[in-house]
């Protein structure tokens, strides 16, 4: 019973490989010869007069061993030679010169020869299992996936799916107010595939842009089928979004399909983003109209656009100035990620100033070049537009004193109201 021990051994050995997913045939049964050969070499110094015949579907394996027959006296390398009187004893035909093949019994070679070769195995066992792993997993990169939490720390999250395969959702990857317990599902897409040292990690996100995509691509049909696409999306996780649709079917309102008939295909959207706020836009190659819309719910009055440095000067009404730029500045924030462009917001001129504009270079009598410089250098180069700006962004965008801003505001009214009176005038006489 002890000499079947080690055989059951490797049985059970061979059973474990079987069970492993996604490892083809010749790479199983080239690793299992491989592990036998290693194993040979260790013992005898060399694996290369063996053959090793591998039969994973069964379980089973032969090794045989090629040997030359030499005279008895000249026998130096027993692994290598066999005497002629033993080869005999095999086969009564041998002469010296011949090659004797034989079946060698891997158990005889003792115990210490079978837990080399199952550490052996386990070892390029586990290798093989990383890069399954790696190889799974980084096909799935974009991809929505669900995993069960398994254990939660302070940074980070260990989850498993459904093969048990371990995944990490880092604290950076989590909306600020999502909480989770032990064995709860979670969902999140598959950000990236870390492989350091062959030790492949799954690191998944719920504050991706590619989460929020991913969702909407399952939630709206027109999307999946190609008949709408998400063209740019901006994320403030767990905050608010907006996301810019288009449609290639005049007939289909891109917004209206994403949203659902009173919400109902975006509401479950919102749900799992912890009552993310999402805005959904018509998206247009119209950069202009882009950023109107982009700053919705407020209502633009005009732009003025600086497309070489990817810059928008914005004119609003006053009661419109908070709801384009939000709460927190949320909304602007969320137009310019959107849009890509900085987006500075100003109030409209009075109605009762003239529609002429002046160049603050013409004040540089009365304002110093360096202050006229200074606020230049934050894209503002006309009075109006100084007038428009508010104090505080004049303060701290052009860093500048608060008397020397009262200053310039001062000196500018003054112009137009001086203008103002002019035409008034001589609409009288």
């Amino acid at each position: 019973m002890a000499k079947k021990e080690p055989a059951v051994s490797l049985i059970d050995t061979f059973s474990e490989f079987k069970e492993l997913k996604n490892i083809d045939r010749t790479t199983m049964v080239s690793v299992l010869e491989e592990s036998f050969r290693s194993v040979i070499a260790k013992m005898f110094g060399t694996d290369e007069n063996y053959d090793v015949i591998v039969n994973p579907d069964k379980g089973d394996f032969e090794i045989w061993r090629n040997r030359e027959v030499v005279a008895d006296d000249e026998l130096t390398n027993p692994n290598r030679q066999i005497s002629l009187t033993e080869a005999r004893q095999i086969d009564a035909s041998y002469e010296v010169g011949e090659e004797v093949t034989d079946e060698v019994i891997f158990e005889k070679f003792g115990r210490r020869a079978i837990l080399n070769l199952r550490q052996t195995l386990a070892s390029k066992i586990l290798e093989l299992e990383k890069d399954s792993l790696y190889n799974k997993y980084i096909d799935k990169v974009g991809t929505v996936i669900a995993a069960e939490v398994y254990q939660i720390w302070k940074k980070e999250i260990l989850l498993l799916d459904d093969e048990g395969n371990e995944l990490l959702l880092p604290r950076t990857e989590q909306i600020p107010s999502d909480f989770y317990r032990k064995g709860e599902t979670v969902r999140a897409v598959v950000a990236r595939v870390e492989n350091k040292n062959n030790n492949p990690k799954i690191i998944l996100s719920r504050t991706s842009p590619m989460f929020l995509q991913r969702l909407f691509e399952q939630e709206v049909p027109e999307i999946n089928d190609g008949l709408i696409t998400i063209k740019r999306i901006a994320r403030i996780p767990g905050e608010r979004a907006k996301i810019a649709v288009e449609s290639y079917d005049d007939r289909i309102d891109p917004v209206g399909a994403c949203v659902g008939v009173k919400g109902s295909r975006i509401h479950g959207i919102v749900r799992e983003l912890r009552n993310e706020n999402i805005d959904v836009i018509n998206y247009t190659s119209n950069i202009q109209l882009f950023i109107q819309r982009a700053l919705s719910p407020a209502t633009v009055s005009s732009i003025v656009m600086h497309e070489e440095e990817k810059k928008a000067e914005v004119y609003l009404k006053p009661e419109e100035v908070s709801l384009a730029i939000g709460k927190g500045g949320m909304n602007i924030k969320l137009a310019s990620m959107l849009t890509e462009y900085t987006i500075d917001v100003y109030r409209e001129v009075d109605g009762n100033m003239t529609d002429e504009d002046i160049y603050l270079d013409e004040f540089k009598d009365e304002i110093d070049e360096w202050v006229i410089n200074a606020i230049k250098g934050i894209g503002i180069d006309t009075a109006k537009g100084v007038l428009n700006a508010p104090r505080e962004m004049l303060i701290e965008k052009a860093d500048l004193e608060e008397n020397t801003v009262d200053d310039v505001l001062r000196i500018l009214k003054a112009e137009f109201e001086g203008n103002t009176s002019n035409n008034n005038s001589e609409a009288n006489d």
